[in-house]
């Protein structure tokens, strides 16, 4: 037991920073597109993926990217980076569609 606190103690509070403190409200926005996303399918009753989704997505994801970077973790920058891409993508879709047929807005 007292390893396990030991342990806790030093990964959640001797390396704590302002690093980790951005890594946490990123993953705390990219958790929040999933809250949003349930909420959105309840209120409809199916699945739907509203487009706040995408940009917490884009919040998240770039958070996470700018703390990968300064970790040095290239898994972790190659996957960020990659998502990243695919959210504005959708994005960008959605803008498009929206554009052609502006009565079809949610």
């Amino acid at each position: 037991m007292i390893d396990l606190i030991a342990w806790i103690d030093a990964v959640f509070i001797d390396q704590f920073s302002f690093w980790i403190a951005l890594g946490f409200l990123a993953q705390a926005m990219f958790m929040m597109r999933f809250v949003v996303q349930w909420l959105a399918s309840e209120r409809a009753g199916r699945s739907v993926i509203p487009i706040a989704f995408w940009f917490f997505s884009v919040a998240g994801g770039s958070l996470l990217l700018i703390y990968a970077i300064k970790r040095q973790d290239p898994v972790f920058i190659a996957g960020q980076g990659l998502g990243l891409v695919i959210y504005f993508r959708n994005l960008w879709l959605i803008f498009r569609e929206r554009q052609s047929s502006p009565q079809d807005v949610d």
